[in-house]
């Protein structure tokens, strides 16, 4: 089958490498003329892992990830540690390490394993027409292409999302900005094998190890939609946002580089169930965008390429019954991990604060069980089960 994806991130990469498995001729059209990450690293915990070691990506993805060993809260004001323990019962109930990983390092090697040869850049679909027995697509640089099937992959402002639902979606401002990046691992800001995060007012300054001895830090902070984007204003604001935190905060305030920071207003769109529409079909942010809150953006991509393509595979009544079974197999699961993320960010980010400081307490009395309890049932439930 002749398939085009529109998007070359993490979902539309994944998705053209299992489609080519099961021997399926397929093009990656992507709007941006370079590729960027957008993000400095992406939690990619044991289910999207399990995606990848599925396409025969073990190695390399091992090659990428980080030695997360343990998980720790600390009172971001006082430095007093509330709960830390160990993964490695996580590890092996689920069968597989997660990965921390930086963007660029995992993007690249999509890309590779995709073939570049077959990635055009520079090409922003501005319409396109299902014609039936071919889809059209039309871009903005007035070149055309057809395909049997066309795969949305293209983010939480799709067009394609649009063509499917026959409307245009409203994002939903989650209510806090993210500050993410890459730093040098050192024992000063936490422990080198650890995810640790420091909680305190709502607000969130977090390091994970990915590889090359750098940390994936991100900060959260409760703000109004927006506000001036200014680089060269980042630590004096950050500064200001967590001026009473303890000291390996404010280190990290002090060694990230604005220029390679990123800062985004976090946002999800309300749950829909229709993932297709005749030879179109969406996943990824297109189909089911989320906040980050409990790291499965990505992983809910991954997870959304593979059963793609298993469906198309050993599904033989036609395209439409297989692209079915993958939408009414996929909007349940996906959609009740961007409720969980949303139910998640709102305790965090203390859109109540005495349901916060509840969780702040809990924290404290945590010996690790409960945690791992609900990562693991974000998890559980992937096509790879």
């Amino acid at each position: 089958m002749n398939v085009v994806i529109i998007g070359a991130g993490m979902g539309g990469l994944t998705t053209g490498i299992a489609l080519k498995k099961f021997g399926h001729q397929v093009r990656i059209f992507e709007q941006t003329e370079k590729i960027l990450p957008v993000g400095a690293a992406i939690s990619l915990w044991s289910n999207g892992v399990k995606c990848l070691n599925y396409l025969g990506l073990t190695d390399k993805i091992a090659k990428l990830g980080g030695q997360m060993d343990d998980l720790a809260y600390v009172d971001g004001l006082t430095g007093d540690v509330m709960t830390q323990f160990s993964l490695l019962p996580l590890i092996e109930e689920v069968g597989q390490r997660p990965y921390p990983v930086a963007r660029a390092d995992l993007q690249n090697m999509l890309m590779d394993e995709f073939g570049r040869d077959q990635i055009y850049l520079g090409k922003k679909m501005v319409s396109l027409e299902d014609k039936a027995d071919v889809v059209e697509v039309h871009f903005a640089d007035g070149s055309s292409t057809q395909a049997d099937l066309l795969i949305g992959a293209d983010g939480t402002h799709s067009l394609t999302r649009t063509y499917v639902l026959g409307q245009q979606v409203q994002r939903r401002y989650a209510g806090y900005v993210n500050w993410n990046g890459l730093v040098e691992i050192s024992e000063d800001l936490a422990p080198a094998q650890q995810w640790t995060t420091y909680v305190g007012e709502g607000k969130r300054a977090s390091l994970m190890p990915v590889a090359d001895g750098k940390f994936y830090f991100f900060l959260d902070v409760p703000l109004p939609a927006g506000l001036d984007n200014n680089r060269d204003e980042y630590k004096k604001l950050l500064k200001q946002y967590f001026v009473d935190w303890c000291q390996p905060v404010q280190q990290l305030i002090e060694r990230l580089d604005p220029q390679k920071t990123n800062r985004v207003e976090i946002h999800d769109i309300e749950p829909f169930t229709q993932f297709y529409k005749g030879r179109v079909v969406i996943l990824g942010d297109a189909a089911h965008s989320t906040t980050p809150d409990i790291g499965q953006g990505g992983c809910q991509a991954m997870e959304d390429a593979i059963y793609l393509a298993r469906s198309l595979q050993i599904n033989t009544l036609g395209l439409e019954d297989a692209l079915r079974r993958y939408q009414n197999k996929r909007n349940e699961r996906a959609n009740e991990l961007v409720l969980r993320a949303r139910k998640r960010c709102d305790v965090t980010h203390m859109k109540d604060e005495a349901v916060t400081q509840a969780w702040y307490e809990e924290l404290r009395r945590e010996q690790g069980g409960h945690i791992m309890q609900g990562i693991i049932s974000n998890i559980v439930g992937n096509p790879l089960d």
